[in-house]
């Protein structure tokens, strides 16, 4: 019996403090939604009100009747599917020989590709930009790209692993034995069977490279390229978005998808990141 409300003061303690982290969280995503539903008489007359007194839609209707955020929103949707994809090009192979290979200095290797997943943007950027002006990838989808999946192939490659680890090594074995290559054992037997793994890798490494921002803010230049990440701030210099309720909206737009793919598919990626962790 003691035992038992222990357990059960324990999952309320842990029930309580994650509710305190969602508050926390979500209170400027609230706030956001109060100022978008806002007009803009409300915005700038009287005390501020969480609830508007005459919430309107017109906000999110001016955001996104206008085509320079559209092209924002398709720019940053691209980028991040695109490296996304990369991630799992890259990141497949170097799982698989990790999982199934054993070789001198295996474990070495998997702690320092850890370690460069601990390297923040911030410090590579100035070489970071030589090197890619050298190559003449400034103003280049292809270079943003091509450095979203290098940021995300670390992440990417515990991730599969995991999921590689998982999967019986007979199957493999009875499709060696019937005289299939090792690669079409990858191709045709391994990466099927991690499905769920490859999809759920893609997602979280697709919702990491929309909240990119110092990477396309350092190599793209041109309006038309920008991803929403780095837009949303000319976007609140133009006309259109000249007010603090239009900006708001603009900001949840851009938010929110990301927030709802992850909420959405969180099983599935949760079932990713601890796929391996328990074997037999």
């Amino acid at each position: 019996m003691k035992a038992r409300h222990q357990r059960r003061l324990g999952d309320a303690a842990t029930y309580l403090l994650s509710l305190l982290v969602a508050a926390f969280f979500l209170t400027p995503l609230l706030w956001l939604l109060s100022l978008a539903l806002r007009t803009r008489q409300e915005v700038f007359l009287g005390p501020s009100r969480f609830i508007p007194k005459h919430p309107v839609l017109d906000n999110f209707a001016q955001v996104l009747s206008d085509p320079a955020f559209l092209i924002y929103l398709w720019n940053g949707l691209k980028l991040s599917a695109l490296g996304g994809f990369g991630c799992l090009v890259v990141a497949a192979p170097a799982a698989y020989a990790f999982s199934r290979f054993w070789f001198a200095g295996r474990s070495a290797l998997m702690m320092a590709i850890l370690g460069f997943q601990m390297v923040s943007p911030l410090v590579i950027l100035v070489p970071l930009y030589r090197y890619m002006s050298a190559l003449g990838l400034i103003n280049s989808h292809f270079g943003v790209t091509m450095v979203y999946v290098a940021v995300g192939v670390p992440m990417c490659t515990w991730m599969l692993k995991g999921a590689i680890d998982a999967i019986p090594q007979e199957v493999e074995e009875a499709a060696a034995m019937d005289g299939c290559s090792r690669f079409g054992i990858f191709w045709r037997i391994t990466l099927p069977l991690a499905a769920p793994g490859l999809a759920s890798t893609f997602i979280l490494a697709t919702i990491l490279n929309w909240s990119q921002f110092l990477i396309p803010f350092l190599l793209l230049n041109k309006d038309g390229q920008l991803p929403i990440a780095v837009a949303i701030f000319n976007f609140a210099g133009t006309s259109n978005a000249s007010t603090t309720q239009v900006l708001a909206a603009a900001c949840l737009v851009a938010v929110v998808p990301a927030i709802v793919a992850f909420v959405a598919l969180q099983r599935l990626v949760v079932g990713a990141l601890t796929a391996g962790a328990v074997k037999g």
